[in-house]
Parts: C-alpha cells; sequence; structure tokens
C-alpha cells in the first residue's frame, strides 16, 4: 500500500497500489444502467469503505503519522490512523502540505533503505500496516532512533522544497534573504528563490512532534529529540549558490541563493549519528537523560539517543519486528556487515550461479552514437541459509 515493498537482497519501490483511489478498479464499477452522478457517488462511497476496512484491519500498535504516504492526495484525515488532533487539524488547513509530506514520505523511507542496505536490519517496510516498519518501532532502540531522525528531517526536505517550487500556499521563496550580505570572497545580492528552511522547520516541528508531545513519558522524549536532531540535519547542508554577472564573466558582482543540498548528504549525516548514538536512562525528574554508561559522553544536541539494545535481526522474530536474514544476498568477498559471515550470522549461504546480460565494447561513433555489444557474464550470488534450529519454528 505504501509503495515500498519488503525484499530481503535489495530495496525496491514498487508501484502504485493495485486498488489505487481513482484508479480502474473503482471506475470500472460505473457501468451501463447508472446514471454518471449515481457513478460517481458510487465510486466516493467505495473509495471511503476501501479506507475504512483498511484502516480496520491494520494493527493498532504505535500507529504513526508515516501512513500519510501510503494514501498520498487522496489523504482524509479524520481517518488516518494514530493522529493527534493537532495533527488532524494541520492536515485539514494545509492538505497541500499533507500532498508534500506523503511524497516526501516514500523518499525518506528510500533514503533509509540505501543507508541499511548491507546491514541486517535494511529499513524494511510492511505493507497493509500503518505503522510502516512493523513492531520493530516499538523498541527504544537505535534503529527506532534513526527512523525518526531521518523521518523528520524528510517532512522539513518535502516542505521546503515545495516552498521554493511554488506548490504551497502558506509560503514561498524565504522572505528574509534581501539586500545585500558578504561571505569570504567577498558582497554579494541576495538574489533568486532561497528555499525557506526555517518554514519548513517550523511546520515539521508542529506537525511531527505534536503526538509526543501529549504523552510525558521517556520514549516521547527520546523521540523529541531524534525528531529536532534530523530537522537541524537538513539545515546543516544548506549550501550558497550564486551566479556572477560582468564583462566575460568576471564576477564583479554576484547574486545568490541558499538552497538545500541533496538529501543523500543529510542520510549520509544521520547514518554517521547512527553508528555513534548514545545510549541513555531518563534522569530523576524525567526531563533529559544519563548516559547509561558512565564511560561514555553526553549526548549533545546533535547525537541520537536510544534507550534499548537492539535485537540481532538474525532469525525471523515477530514480537521483536525482526525479519531474519534468511534469503538476504551477501557477498562472500566482504568482512563488513553485508559479508556472507556476518549477514548469514553464522548459518552459512547457499550459491545459485545467474546469468547476466550486460552491454560491452561500447564505442564512440561519429558524431553522435555509441554502440556496444551484448555480452553475457556469469555470476555466483549467495543468499543466507534459513536457520534449522527447532526454535526458529517457534519465533515465527
Amino acid at each position: 500500500m505504501f509503495g515500498l515493498n519488503r525484499v530481503q537482497g535489495s530495496s525496491r519501490i514498487l508501484g502504485k497500489p493495485a486498488l489505487a483511489p481513482g484508479g480502474s478498479g473503482l471506475k470500472q464499477l460505473n457501468k451501463k444502467g447508472a446514471s454518471s452522478s449515481d457513478g460517481s457517488n458510487a465510486t466516493s462511497r467505495l473509495y471511503f469503505a476501501f479506507i475504512l476496512l483498511l484502516l480496520t484491519l491494520t494493527p493498532m500498535a504505535d500507529s504513526s503519522w508515516w501512513y500519510i504516504g501510503a494514501l498520498g492526495a487522496r489523504v482524509i484525515c479524520d481517518n488516518i490512523p494514530g493522529l493527534v488532533n493537532k495533527q488532524r487539524q494541520l492536515c485539514q488547513k494545509h492538505p497541500d502540505i499533507m500532498q508534500s509530506i506523503g511524497e516526501g514520505a516514500k523518499e525518506w523511507i528510500r533514503e533509509c533503505q540505501h543507508q541499511f542496505r548491507h546491514h541486517r536490519w535494511n529499513c524494511s517496510t510492511l505493507e497493509r500496516d500503518h505503522t510502516v516498519f512493523g513492531r520493530v518501532m516499538l523498541r527504544s532502540s537505535r534503529e527506532a532512533a534513526f527512523v525518526y531522525a531521518i523521518s523528520s528531517a524528510g517532512v522539513v526536505y518535502a516542505i521546503t522544497r515545495a516552498c521554493s517550487q511554488g506548490e504551497l500556499k502558506s509560503c514561498s521563496c524565504d522572505p528574509h534573504k534581501r539586500g545585500r550580505a558578504r561571505d569570504d570572497r567577498g558582497e554579494f545580492d541576495w538574489g533568486g528563490c532561497s528555499d525557506n528552511v526555517n518554514y519548513g522547520i517550523k511546520f515539521a516541528k508542529a506537525f511531527v512532534d505534536a503526538k509526543e508531545k501529549k504523552v510525558k513519558d521517556a520514549r516521547a522524549l527520546m523521540n523529541l529529540h531524534n525528531n529536532r536532531c534530523g530537522r537541524s540535519a537538513v539545515k546543516r547542508f544548506m549550501k550558497l549558490e550564486c551566479k556572477c554577472h560582468g564583462v566575460s564573466g568576471s564576477c564583479t558582482l554576484r547574486t545568490c541563493w541558499l538552497a538545500m543540498s541533496d538529501f543523500r548528504k543529510t542520510g549520509d549525516f544521520l547514518r554517521k549519528k547512527y553508528n555513534g548514538a548514545i545510549q541513555v536512562t531518563m534522569n530523576q525528574d524525567g526531563t533529559g537523560f544519563t548516559v547509561a554508561n558512565k564511560n561514555f559522553r553526553k549526548p549533545t544536541k546533535n547525537d541520537l539517543v536510544y534507550f534499548e539494545n537492539s535485537p540481532d535481526y538474525c532469525l525471523m522474530d515477530k514480537a521483536a519486528g525482526s525479519l531474519g536474514t534468511a534469503g538476504r544476498v551477501c557477498n562472500k568477498a566482504s568482512r563488513g556487515t553485508d559479508g556472507c559471515e556476518v549477514m548469514c550470522c553464522g548459518r552459512g549461504y547457499d550459491t545459485t550461479r545467474v546469468t547476466h546480460t550486460t552491454k560491452c565494447e561500447c564505442k564512440f561513433q561519429w558524431c553522435c552514437a555509441v554502440k556496444c555489444k551484448d555480452c553475457e557474464e556469469t555470476v555466483d550470488v549467495h543468499t543466507c541459509k534459513a536457520s534449522k534450529r527447532a526454535e526458529w519454528v517457534d519465533q515465527t
């Protein structure tokens, strides 16, 4: 439903759902014998009934606004599971921003899957589950910390980009970037369209944090901290872009604007923060954190924090939200996390010989063509074995 599917060997993006709102599956119901008005009403009723059925069937475990990405532009604010009142109000007031958030959700999930493509936990999503990631998010682990941070960053990025592209009624380019300014190259004039990242951060904070602020517990405090870390990561990579003016590009005058960097930089930054995430406990007055191990430094506002150790994700365990690594592709030659020894948790791997057809011996031909031959290449693909232990059956 989300447009993203769990795969063991890699992360892939699927197309639209089979019964997409307004899609052919509904349009075919408007047949002869019914007026076009009746057909339209029937379509609306069926769509609404479909959404209600979907929401009834999905498990109510730590529901989240992440599910907005599954509904896209046809968002129904009153029926999205897990939204608190403030989020519903913002949803109803800003449907255009909700559409941007929905599209942005797909983008940050793709980035999450890219960052963890070579790890046992590969940011897998679950179909027909409004929690998107399943029970793995119920544990206050470093994986949960990363997901909250990158999702918050994704909202900032999506809203800010939509502002600059003129897609939103409530914002546009950064109105504060006017007049003259100076950098290490000298003076310049603000011009063009600076990305309004402050608006993106403000809206993301109001919308994403609203649910956590309704609950006064340790997990809410952890989520708020990691949300803030994600928002600030986008602003960290704002860059100054300039256009030169003058004779033969002499750059006697410059017009500059601030632009967001590619979201990959934010993903890379948060991935490093995941590696160095700090395990904490609540302090005595319940307002902040204390490091779980006194030998480690105190977390800063840019550090990810977590409470619980992660499962090893080796075996399928529904209670822990682990999908296991059976069937995952591994790299026999690697000693890293993608290596067969680490990925397969010592269970061993199967080898399959696969033949690929690739372009080879490519030659450039005048004027503007490149001609290649089709070459067959045979490679060995290694996939992790399933566990043979009896307890694996009980865990599934």
